[in-house]
């Protein structure tokens, strides 16, 4: 099996190995989806929450069999959702996959903020993020608040660190409500308008969460990572705490919710916050490698089969051009994983039908051999497949459904 996040010839050779028999009577592209990883890695992320409970971020995870079965495990409670279309649908009927979804960013889709508002019970288990008065003005002109039930609001504030009287922004650009004063100004306002209840605060710190501070052979940039991240996490766990008082004195709260995977234990530690969010450290996937506080175990891998060797030492996979969001760059691109000692043709990166790679190992590959890669984010992986082919130990268990595999897409 893979060991740790940098596996020696034999620990390559046994993955690659398992990979291949267990799929065998399978046509590639595939996507297989590790089982005995995925729990290893939910229960590493439990530890570190230290009994803090962990909100699961659809979005690294984009399948709702996988979602099911992260939340039926101690220490797992409830949804961050990435748009409101995929909340509805989370939170519907009488088997829902939770009672309990947050939508993680604001939301202007008309259609779903109207069935939101005609739906008592959906109203009960779905919670709005907001930023901006704008926000409620939206959802007051589509279902004026006589017409509706109450609706459940979060309050998003912004966790990035600013320095030099703001001319310097460390950190994402999310909401406009960094201060204490503005996220209390933002609960009055909420609070004041007929038909919202306020029940939550957001507060989620990317560039402590989201950025590698051990990145693979870049031991400079890991120091002044680790640099910023110290400073950036003293000046919010301060920040944060009194923005929450102050919220707090508006609005009873249910939660606050802070964090991601690679800030789980730092995030869970600070009295303020009631909950952490956590789903890319499920499925671990090539961006989380290079973290000091966690080794994860990829759990998530796809297959492309070769069918051309153009030149010697070189091989040709179809497709294979699954790069994920965020700004372009070789970090991006899915990592030709095994067999070991693969890797991209600068002149041609990852292409949408057909990938050539170069490397000791395409010797030994021919045409219908498969290349096994590992995507460099978590759920964008499940947009390319209709199903997760699931792994337990060395066979094969069933398969998955992926958010496209039944039918949905929601951008």
């Amino acid at each position: 099996m893979y060991s740790a996040a940098s596996p020696g010839p034999d620990d390559a050779a046994r993955a690659r190995d398992r990979l291949d028999r267990a799929t065998a009577a399978l046509d590639p592209p595939l996507a297989v989806l590790d089982l005995d990883a995925l729990d290893a890695n939910a229960a590493d992320l439990t530890r570190r929450a230290a009994g803090k409970p962990i909100r699961v971020a659809s979005k690294s995870v984009r399948n709702r069999g996988v979602l099911r079965r992260v939340l039926a495990r101690p220490g797992f409670s409830g949804v961050l959702a990435y748009s409101l279309p995929e909340a509805l649908w989370l939170a519907d009927g009488e088997d829902p996959v939770s009672t309990d979804v947050v939508v993680g960013y604001p939301s202007a889709h008309r259609a779903a903020l109207r069935r939101l508002a005609a739906d008592g019970t959906a109203a009960a288990r779905v919670t709005l993020m907001v930023d901006s008065v704008a926000q409620l003005d939206l959802v007051d002109a589509l279902v004026p608040p006589s017409r509706r039930p109450h609706l459940r609001v979060c309050l998003d504030v912004d966790a990035s660190l600013r320095i030099a009287g703001g001319r310097v922004h460390v950190g994402v650009r999310r909401s406009p409500v960094h201060s204490p004063a503005d996220a209390a100004a933002l609960a009055r306002a909420v609070v004041s308008r007929p038909g919202f209840r306020l029940v939550g605060v957001m507060v989620y710190e990317a560039q402590i969460a989201g950025v590698q501070d051990a990145p693979a052979h870049r031991p400079l940039r890991g120091l002044a990572v680790r640099r910023m991240q110290a400073v950036s996490g003293r000046e919010l766990a301060g920040r944060r705490a009194a923005a929450v008082a102050a919220v707090s004195d508006v609005a009873d709260l249910e939660f606050v919710n802070g964090g991601g995977t690679g800030s789980v234990e730092r995030t869970a530690a600070e009295p303020a916050v009631t909950e952490v969010a956590a789903g890319s450290g499920l499925y671990n996937p090539v961006l989380f490698d290079g973290y000091r506080a966690f080794t994860g175990r990829p759990a998530t891998f796809s297959a492309a089969p070769v069918t051309r060797v153009p030149a010697p030492g070189t091989v040709t996979v179809a497709g294979g051009g699954w790069i994920a969001s965020g700004p372009p760059g070789p970090d991006r691109l899915p990592v030709p994983t095994y067999p070991a000692g693969l890797r991209w043709l600068p002149a041609e990166g990852a292409g949408e039908v057909q990938t050539p790679l170069s490397g000791a190992a395409a010797a030994a590959l021919t045409v219908g051999d498969r290349v096994w890669f590992r995507h460099a984010k978590a759920g964008e992986i499940c947009e390319h497949v209709d199903e997760l082919h699931t792994l337990a130990g060395d066979e094969l268990t069933g398969t998955l459904p992926t958010y496209r595999g039944e039918g949905r897409s929601f951008g």
